[in-house]
Parts: C-alpha cells; structure tokens; sequence
C-alpha cells in the first residue's frame, strides 16, 4: 500500500512553500501524482456593503480573487516544474462560503492532502475550512505541515494518539504507509477509562492489529498531568524526538469543538511536526 494521489490547495502564496515542499518530497519517495489545485478566494461579503454598492465592489472583488488564483498558479507550476514528480496543477475562484464544495471535488479523489497549518501570524481565515472541507466535506485524510519544517518522506519515530474513537482508527488506517516504514510506532494512551474493553491491556488490539502489518509498535500509558490533553501528546513529542503524530480530527460534533476548541484545534495550534488526521 502506498500513496499514489496526493493534493494540496494553495490559496496564499505565503503558505504555499511548507506544503509544496512536503508533497513533492512525499509524492518522490511514494512514486505518486501530485496535484495542485489554486484557488483565489473571494472573501466578499456583501450583505454588509450599501445599497447599490454591491455590484461593484462584487466586481472588484471577482477581478482581484482571478488574478490572484493566476499569479498562484504560476508560482506552483514554477515550484513543481523544478521537481522530479509528476503533477498537474488547475486554477479557480471560489467564494469564502463556498470553498467545501471546491476542495471536496478534488479531495475525496485523493489518498492524501497535505496543507499548511490553519492557524498562526499571518495564516487566513480560510485555511481552516479547507481542512474541515478535506476532512468532512470529502472523508480524505488530510496531513498538516507546520511552517517552517524540512519535509521527511519517510519519518522513522511515529506517534498515534489512541483514544479507542472510530476517528483515531480512520486516521491510523490512513496513515498505514508512513506507519509500516517507520522504525518504531509509539501508541499514545492519556488516562485509559477504567470501565471498557480496553480497561486491562490498553492499545493491546492496536498493537497487534499494527504488528500484523509489520509495524513495530510500543504502547506509552500516559497520565494527563497538563490542562490539554494537546500538552501531554506534544510534550511527549518533544521528549521522544517523533516526527509525525496519528490522530482523529474532531472527536466532539464541530460545533463543540469551535466554542469550546478542542484537542484538534489545540494540536494544530500548537504541532511542532505534521500531523495526520482523519475523520
């Protein structure tokens, strides 16, 4: 098994460096077909203009986002044309409001999407709904690479984050070629419940399920001794030198997770190295 489609979406061009580096350096190491896809953002929203100003400025707005998904294209094209993998690269507009139905067209065609981080200094507002459009809106696993990191094709230190949720086991089924390279899978485990089928051997059916496949895995039982449970997996991260965490996206319903943000939110706030989710 291997990844043989992989997408990114660009829709700034300041971001656009992370993921590109990344899917390139992925799509060599897995022999697979990048593909591109720019999209200048029309952030219109024109309920709130004057009367007999929204035709306008709508105007303006479109000509902007157009060029704007040109000049992406161009740097990407650029960017790929440079590398040794094979890719193809579209462009398009899309409104903020509508961008699920945009990148979902692409992503669920997809065995991986790899996008910058959402949040950060100087990181838009629509970074977060093409993640939420990925994982959602097209069921695709979605890799988030942080900003400033060399790519690493084949990480050799892996983190799960096991929780028992079907979202954790969605991310770990999806994240199987990263995981049967790796040199050692750790199975991540914060305060286990007591009552469950789990209680007595807690990440034991991972564990063998993974060893099935050749995958070397350690279980590391955890207490959360930190507010989030976002602290304890990245203190973990750093204290073991992984390079890539496993995790389910959303455990809650996303309006839970919105107000009141959620171990999701917080890890990619906070992700010193990619992160793979599913949902």
């Amino acid at each position: 098994m291997a990844y043989k489609s992989l997408l990114t979406v660009i829709t700034d061009a300041g971001m656009a460096k992370a993921p590109l580096d990344h899917i390139t350096a992925l799509a060599l190491a897995q022999d697979a077909h990048v593909e591109a896809l720019c999209l200048g953002v029309d952030r219109t929203q024109t309920g709130y203009y004057y009367a007999g100003a929204n035709a306008m400025i709508l105007q303006e707005t479109l000509t902007r986002a157009h060029a704007e998904a040109d000049e992406l294209l161009k740097l990407t094209k650029e960017r790929l044309a440079r590398s040794d993998v094979r890719w193809s690269a579209d462009a398009g507009v899309a409104a903020f409001g509508d961008l699920a139905r945009h990148v979902a067209l692409h992503a669920r065609f997809s065995d991986l999407v790899v996008l910058p981080k959402p949040y950060g200094s100087e990181h838009g507002a629509e970074l977060e709904p093409l993640v939420e459009a990925a994982l959602f809106d097209a069921d695709a696993a979605v890799l988030v690479v942080p900003d400033d990191l060399d790519p690493n094709p084949t990480p050799q230190n892996i983190i799960i984050a096991w929780n028992q949720s079907k979202e954790a086991l969605s991310a770990i089924r999806a994240a199987m070629p990263f995981l049967k390279q790796a040199e050692l899978v750790r199975i991540v485990v914060i305060d286990p419940p007591q009552h469950g089928p789990e209680r007595s051997d807690p990440g034991g059916l991972l564990s063998q399920m993974l060893a099935r496949h050749g995958v070397a895995c350690e279980i590391d039982v955890l207490s959360k001794t930190l507010p989030r449970v976002s602290d304890v997996l990245n203190r973990h991260v750093q204290d073991k030198s992984a390079e890539m965490i496993v995790m389910g996206a959303y455990g809650h319903s996303r309006f839970r997770e919105a107000i009141l943000g959620g171990a999701t939110r917080h890890m990619l706030e906070q992700a010193t190295v990619p992160v793979l989710m599913a949902h």
